[in-house]
């Protein structure tokens, strides 16, 4: 298995690229403000489900073929900031459907729906595969367990800081939410407001590279 050293040193690199909001927290933050607490923590969950397909790539050996091959890279790129952008647009048009319930905020997209929005957005982040490819084979002890063994045991645990992290951002995001939510109008410029943002990650993913 993986040592306790490797573990803990790879934790240590997972948390410091982590706390630093990519595309996959501020679009957790921005379903929060726009649905609630409940869709920002299940938007996370999906979105550390997608992360940890990504590991169990790199642990394949597919994670190479995307650091390597520009259109690879270029082609999984373009079709998470397509999914943004059409999540954005979507979030805009429907912006005057939003509520609040006296029981709690509204959620008109069904769990199984935050769920698979927030898996499309991570499993299609080129950026988490290539810091998968680059850095799990660095903790890798070759006198362990089977490599792609020890590759998903350190992708679980970066999922699992992901998924720590994401979700408090999502909850926080969720309670601003109420706090501000206190008309209609305000309701609708915030899931507008939302939209807009998740538009501007699309476009931000489409013309990043992997030196950014």
């Amino acid at each position: 298995m993986v040592s306790l050293g490797s573990l803990a040193t790879f934790a240590i690199a997972a948390w410091l690229l982590i706390v630093v909001p990519g595309p996959s927290v501020l679009f957790v933050i921005s379903r929060g403000v726009a649905l609630g607490r409940r869709a920002g923590v299940l938007t996370a969950v999906g979105n550390a489900g997608g992360a940890y397909t990504q590991a169990l790539l790199v642990a394949a050996g597919l994670g190479t073929l995307v650091e390597r091959s520009l259109a690879v890279y270029t082609a999984v790129k373009l079709a998470g900031a397509a999914y943004l952008v059409w999540l954005g647009v979507q979030a805009i048009r429907h912006r005057h459907e939003q509520r609040i319930d006296p029981a709690g905020p509204s959620e008109p997209r069904s769990p199984r729906r935050l769920l698979a929005d927030g898996y499309v957005v991570g499993v299609a982040n080129p950026k988490v595969i290539v810091f998968f490819a680059a850095i799990l084979t660095q903790f890798v002890d070759p006198n362990g367990a089977p490599v792609p063994i020890q590759m998903a045991i350190l992708g679980l645990v970066f999922v699992a800081i992901a998924l720590v992290s994401d979700s408090a951002w999502g909850l926080l995001a969720g309670s601003l939410r109420t706090w501000l939510a206190r008309s209609p109008c305000r309701l609708r410029a915030l899931a507008g407001g939302g939209g807009l943002i998740t538009i501007g990650l699309g476009v931000r993913l489409a013309f990043t590279d992997r030196s950014t």
